[in-house]
């Protein structure tokens, strides 16, 4: 092991050659966090224990297939590995599923998903000889076929695909790329909605997800709304986790993880309520001084309930206006503005304790965050009244 992964890296050099081994440890999943910033399709590396509260909400289960579109570094397939390894006694035909055929994906960043299945060897899961479970073609592009009982994912953040092209002048260009798909409910260039349709294509009957995304999946009109509507009617979309800012190595990420469970066609809406856990509103993280910790999210995984989901209670109550976990009902949904899913209900107690306001540190980081925010949303409005939008294109696929 020790000579493979002097191999890999060896490999890799090319593509980060700041990229210093500090270990010849075999299967270590921390070899990677330095590279979170690699520029490249809008990729935030997700925090380690995001992915650990996420696998432990869905508890993938032996022989069964775990699917991740944009992998990364491949961290939701070692976090779903550990667990797997560590929570269950796997027979033989287990751990050789495991090894072989549990895992696949897509990474388009050739370095990344390079480091993706290096990672992956060093858990001894593939053959290095054998056909790579990550795929370096783009998800989007069509419907592979293939279909998993679980996907974990971090889609790539940023409003819109696009793709660059050199004009008659010489001059490099952006268009807005959409993917028309007839398993898709809308065409848009919102990469987010798109990744969302994409999951549920490839999601079997009574598979799982987590999904990171955010904010505007959660209130955009238009096709934002569409796809709202058919993943409660199509799969029963049961939890979102809002998600705080200060987490992600880009100021200004606002995002939620959605948890649904795909379902068979059927004329009534599978989503019956929406449990939301709100883990933003007063909670103060940063990278260097107070980044995300595992215990950091016990509370929520306990009112989540992943023993059985079915048994949840509410932590809000008009008792207790300060409970994080409240439930909403579909028709309370259905019945807001555009089925706007961006609901909060705690105050801010920053905006009415003035004396007890965060650290001045903090205070600075969000004021940056919400500033790089609101500049994406200029710019993104800069491109429509210069033209670069005009050929965007959202419409229901018929």
């Amino acid at each position: 092991m020790q000579n493979g992964y002097c191999y890999l890296y060896q490999r890799n050099r090319k593509s980060f050659p700041s990229l210093t081994p500090v270990s010849h440890k075999p299967a270590d999943p921390h070899i990677t966090p330095c590279l979170a910033l690699i520029p490249g399709a809008g990729q935030y590396f997700t925090p380690r224990a995001l992915i650990k509260a996420m696998v432990a909400c869905t508890r993938p289960e032996p022989m069964k297939t775990i699917g991740d579109p944009c992998c990364g570094t491949g961290g939701f397939f070692l976090a779903t590995y550990d667990y797997l390894t560590h929570e269950q006694q796997l027979n033989r035909e287990e751990s050789r599923f495991l090894k072989t055929r549990t895992f696949g994906g897509n990474e388009i960043v050739p370095g990344t998903r390079r480091l993706a299945l290096m990672n992956l060897f060093l858990h001894n899961i593939g053959e290095i000889d054998g056909e790579p479970m990550i795929s370096i073609t783009d998800a989007l592009i069509a419907d592979s076929g293939d279909r998993y009982d679980y996907v974990l994912t971090n889609p790539p953040f940023g409003k819109k695909s696009s793709m660059t092209f050199t004009n008659e002048e010489g001059k490099q260009e952006k268009d807005d790329l959409t993917y028309n798909r007839q398993d898709f409910w809308v065409t848009t260039s919102n990469k987010q909605l798109n990744f969302l349709q994409h999951i549920h294509t490839i999601l079997k009957t009574g598979g799982q997800a987590a999904i990171v995304l955010p904010d505007n999946v959660l209130f955009e009109g238009g096709a934002g709304e569409t796809v709202r509507k058919k993943i409660m009617e199509t799969c029963d979309l049961h939890t979102i986790l809002r998600l705080p800012t200060g987490i992600f190595y880009a100021n200004g990420v606002k995002a939620n993880v959605l948890f649904f469970e795909a379902k068979q066609a059927s004329k009534d809406s599978w989503t019956k309520e929406v449990w939301i856990y709100d883990y933003r509103t007063n909670i103060h993280h940063t990278q260097k001084k107070n980044p995300m910790k595992s215990s950091d999210l016990l509370e929520f995984i306990q009112c989540y309930h992943p023993e059985n989901r079915h048994k949840r209670t509410e932590t809000w109550s008009e008792e207790n206006p300060e409970g994080r976990f409240r439930k909403f009902l579909y028709d309370e949904i259905i019945a807001r503005d555009k089925t706007n899913l961006d609901i909060f209900w705690l105050k801010d107690k920053s905006l009415a304790d003035l004396d007890n306001l965060p650290d001045p540190d903090v205070l600075a980081n969000e004021i940056v965050e919400n500033i790089e925010a609101a500049l994406e949303s200029f710019r993104e409005i800069a491109d429509i009244v210069n033209g670069n939008g005009n050929k965007s294109m959202e419409q229901e696929n018929l």
